[in-house]
């Protein structure tokens, strides 16, 4: 990048002394510093600029000399803007060294409060993508966390209500009361339960503020799947339906008592049902939140996400999570306005799982 201004500098220098003294083609040598300054640091945009003035000094004294008003004026407006432009990309500098800083603990942050799911949890391999709106941020108000009890690997997926910091926020204080939750072996129910009544309690006590407590809630899903038996366990608050893929058919696991959205009012285990289904050695999950089913493509069509898990031929929890995700920025164009959040899950081992 470097010699498109010292090709300029020559250029300019060349014609300049080969043109009749009365065309001036030496002012043009701003553009050099200029067009480096929108590449290269302050260092090196300061040394093309010295490097301008040296050809401007030179072209002077191959025209009549320094000393006439003309060469002087140009110098000088060379070396004011060469300083200009040089001190505006120092700047832009340091403020970038700060941004970055400031990402990178951010960035820290949300892996701490979002931490990769595991690739192996008990019987299960394990997947995970997630793509969020807020611009700048790798994670938003969906959410995923996956801890082992005495009898099943547990997995939870939700969908705080709104966006920005304090959706994060609400995540964390979701994810904090699975992980809490997992040495007292609850059951699904219970769990689910308890996950209401801590984000209820956050709410009630001002961990949202400048929100209505009354219109905060989570949608989500909470699975067991059995270490000892081919079965899973479901409780499903409000959240989207899981597909079970198997033998290449893909079907909605639809329960038949839902759950209203954790959070809305304080709950006990009763108000809660586990359904069961079928979970295989082969068969794969796919857990989600609406904004993979919700993302819209330039004519307003919805992401055909059924449609789309059947059509794909890979392999493996892995393989799907990332077809899906590179398939959803297709439909997109590469932007999505809502988090989306997909976990895919397969019992048992796999040698092709790439």
């Amino acid at each position: 990048m470097l010699a498109i201004p010292l090709g300029l500098i020559v250029a300019i220098s060349v014609l300049d002394v080969q043109t009749p003294k009365n065309i001036h083609l030496s002012p043009f040598l701003i553009a050099a510093p200029a067009i480096t300054a929108s590449f290269a640091g302050a260092a090196a945009t300061g040394a093309i600029g010295i490097l301008a003035v040296v050809a401007q000094v030179i072209i002077g004294q191959l025209q009549g000399g320094l000393t006439t008003a003309n060469h002087e004026a140009q110098v000088g407006t060379l070396l004011v803007i060469t300083a200009l432009v040089t001190g505006f990309r120092l700047a832009t500098d340091v403020h970038q060294r700060k941004l970055t800083q400031v990402r990178s603990v951010a960035e820290a942050a949300q892996q701490v409060l979002l931490r990769p799911l595991p690739d192996r949890l008990g019987p299960l391999r394990i997947a995970c993508t997630y793509l969020a709106a807020e611009e700048g941020a790798r994670i938003g108000g969906d959410l995923y966390a996956a801890v082992a009890t005495h009898e099943a690997a547990r997995l939870v997926i939700g969908d705080v209500r709104g966006k920005g910091l304090a959706a994060i926020g609400d995540a964390s204080v979701m994810i904090g009361a699975l992980r809490g939750s997992a040495y007292r072996n609850l059951s699904l129910p219970a769990v689910a339960a308890h996950l209401g009544n801590a984000m209820r309690w956050n709410w009630d006590h001002g961990g949202r503020e400048g929100s209505d407590p009354d219109e905060s809630f989570v949608t989500a899903l909470v699975l067991d799947a059995y270490d000892d038996r081919p079965l899973a366990g479901l409780v499903n608050c409000g959240h989207p339906p899981p597909l079970l893929v198997r033998d290449g058919e893909v079907r909605t696991l639809e329960i038949c008592e839902p759950a209203p959205p954790l959070g809305l009012a304080m709950t006990c285990e009763n108000d809660y049902k586990a359904e069961t289904f079928g979970f295989e050695e082969g068969d794969l999950l796919v857990l989600y939140t609406d904004g993979l089913i919700e993302a819209r493509d330039a004519t307003g069509t919805f992401y055909p996400l059924t449609e789309r898990v059947a059509a794909w031929t890979g392999d493996g929890p892995l393989s799907l999570a990332r077809y899906l995700q590179d398939d959803l920025l297709r439909h997109t164009g590469g932007l999505v306005h809502d988090d989306a959040a997909t976990v895919v899950i397969a019992r048992g081992p796999s040698a092709t799982d790439t």
